[in-house]
């Protein structure tokens, strides 16, 4: 089964540019990343700190298998009601530096939508080793997970 969200990472760039169309509303689509209780259903995470609002920040905890707590921090730098969100995004102890995420959210029907992430990093090489664990796989699992979730929300 091929996977339904579309990562582009071109060579020698630094950024990754990430599309997902999904079967449910834009609004619903958008709640998912605003919202702490669906954060932390279809990201599999703790969300430790959430204020929305610009300039405002956030905290993710996430427990691997052998017990060890990795964290994710960032900073929530604007946002347009149901249309984008502007962060950046760390992956706390891990060497791959501070990363730009701006999400578009866009209706495609009443009753599907689109999410495209521009994820901008501080070098290619930095974006080049993300992209060597299972990044794709892990976000076409977290994006099916979370269609699920909000589709049974409707």
């Amino acid at each position: 089964m091929g996977y339904k969200t579309r990562i582009i990472a071109e060579e020698g760039k630094q950024e990754i540019l990430i599309t997902r169309e999904f079967d449910i509303p834009v609004a619903l689509l958008y709640k998912a990343y605003i919202e702490p209780d669906l954060i932390e259903q279809w990201m599999g995470t703790k969300v430790v700190k959430f204020e929305f609002q610009k300039h405002g920040s956030y905290r993710f905890e996430t427990t691997d298998p052998q017990g060890n707590k990795h964290g994710f921090n960032g900073v929530i730098h604007d946002y347009i009601k149901k249309q984008e969100i502007i962060r950046t995004f760390e992956m706390e102890n891990r060497k791959f530096g501070v990363q730009l995420e701006i999400y578009s959210f866009e209706p495609l029907t009443s009753k599907t939508s689109r999410l495209k992430q521009q994820v901008i990093y501080q070098s290619p090489y930095l974006r080049d080793q993300n992209l060597k664990l299972p990044f794709k796989q892990g976000i076409n699992w977290a994006h099916n997970l979370m269609e699920e979730i909000l589709v049974n929300l409707q």
